[in-house]
C-alpha cells in the first residue's frame, strides 16, 4: 500500500474512534465564493465537485443543517414543475440536486439550490441514504 493512502486511512480511522455521538458522518461544504462542494466521510476528503448555486436575484442561505429528506425524482412544485433528480432537502424547498446544465456548473445559476452534475447528485444522494439523514450535514458558507 502507498504510504499517502494509508495516512488517509489511519486519519480516518482516529476520526471515526474520537468523533463524538451525535456529530455527522458526512459533511458537504459548499463554498459559494469558489462554486464547490466537498465532501467528507468521517473527516476525510472524499470528493470536490463544481456546484452552482444562486444567481443574481435570489439567494442560496448560508449556514448549516442536517438533511432533512430524499426525493430521488423530485420535481419544483415553484418553478414551472423544473427537475431535480437526486434531491437531498436540508431547508425548506432548498436541496443540493442534479441538473442537466452542467455547462454552467462552476458559476451561480440556479434559483437558490445547489445543483450538482448528475453523476456527483448521485453519489450524494446515494452517500446520504447509506450515512442516514442525521448523520450528514450541509454547510454552506461565503
Amino acid at each position: 500500500m502507498r504510504k499517502s493512502f494509508l495516512t488517509a486511512l489511519i486519519a480516518a480511522l482516529l476520526q471515526f474512534a474520537v468523533q463524538p455521538a451525535n456529530a455527522a458522518n458526512l459533511i458537504a461544504d459548499i463554498s459559494l465564493s469558489s462554486q464547490t462542494m466537498t465532501v467528507r466521510q468521517y473527516g476525510v476528503v472524499m470528493y470536490r465537485w463544481k456546484v452552482s448555486t444562486a444567481r443574481k436575484g435570489y439567494v442560496t442561505p448560508r449556514g448549516s443543517w442536517s438533511a432533512k429528506w430524499l426525493s430521488r425524482n423530485h420535481r419544483s412544485r415553484k418553478y414551472d414543475d423544473a427537475p431535480m433528480p437526486y434531491a437531498v432537502f436540508f431547508n425548506g424547498g432548498y436541496a443540493i440536486h442534479a441538473t442537466y446544465d452542467i455547462k454552467r456548473l462552476g458559476r451561480p445559476a440556479s434559483h437558490g439550490c445547489v445543483r450538482l452534475h448528475p453523476n456527483n447528485a448521485a453519489e450524494f444522494f446515494a452517500l446520504t441514504r447509506e450515512h442516514g439523514l442525521k448523520n450528514t450535514r450541509i454547510v454552506i458558507t461565503r
